[in-house]
């Protein structure tokens, strides 16, 4: 499907999307990346998508593919002048997938310049307004960016949550530093309470990752990453990132 020039998407970044997983065709985590959606389409005051629809358009999509990176997308369709939505918006819905290897190996972090706006509302919903996180991805290079908000907390990786441990506590940044309430971030939390490991949403500096004792990265096609570098400094191991990944390994 193509987006006509007069698409509020197009135009403005008015609308949402959701990334997931599709293995042999299978959508996983469907009911949880369908919620997340129709929770931020209440927060911009879209009409939530049909679910029989956007699970047909993502499975057709998927067709073919073993292991399959979904896009779904909803715009807030056509019409308004300016910024102003028509009364009755027409969202459209559309799906797109493309072959995923799953990733190997750890990844390197680059705490860059550019800043999560913990301020706005948009920050913890997946827009289609991702301007920062590309500047950001550039920045970094090679490597996956750290970003921190406007106050200097730490918030997230370009497209990923960020875990540390700390005197074996599992730390992550609060939703309210600007943070996306990942599908997966979700999951993890979930698996170290049940692991009887003690967690805490933080709003922590840049520097309380100095002290940290294994790190890693989250999101719906990468499960569980460990970080092994951060601004050229070596993240060490820690055995609790192969147990949480090993708790959720059927999501990814």
């Amino acid at each position: 499907m193509s987006a006509p020039l007069d698409d509020r998407g197009l135009l403005l970044g008015d609308g949402l999307f959701e990334t997931l997983l599709a293995r042999g065709g299978e959508l996983v985590l469907w009911d949880e990346h369908l919620a997340r959606l129709t929770a931020g389409c209440a927060v911009l005051g879209l009409p939530a998508p049909d679910p029989a629809e956007a699970r047909r358009l993502c499975e057709d999509a998927a067709a073919g593919l073993a292991r399959a990176a979904v896009r779904l997308t909803l715009t807030a369709g056509s019409g308004g002048r300016g910024l102003d939505r028509p009364p009755a918006p027409a969202p459209r819905l559309f799906a797109a997938a493309s072959p995923a290897a799953r990733p190997q190996g750890p990844v390197r972090l680059v705490t860059v310049s550019v800043r999560r706006n913990e301020g706005s509302p948009v920050s913890r919903l997946k827009t289609l307004s991702y301007l920062d996180n590309v500047l950001a991805r550039r920045e970094a290079g090679a490597a996956e960016a750290l970003m921190l908000n406007g106050r200097g907390e730490i918030a997230c990786a370009a497209a990923a949550n960020l875990f540390w441990i700390v005197g074996g506590r599992l730390e992550t940044p609060a939703l309210a530093c600007g943070v996306l309430d990942g599908i997966v971030r979700g999951q993890v939390l979930a698996a170290a309470q049940a692991l009887g490991v003690q967690t805490a949403q933080a709003r922590a500096p840049r520097e309380a990752l100095d002290r940290a004792e294994g790190m890693f990265l989250t999101n719906s096609l990468i499960g569980v990453r460990r970080v092994d570098l951060l601004d050229g400094r070596e993240v060490p191991d820690h055995p609790l990132i192969a147990a949480l990944a090993g708790a959720i390994s059927w999501s990814w």
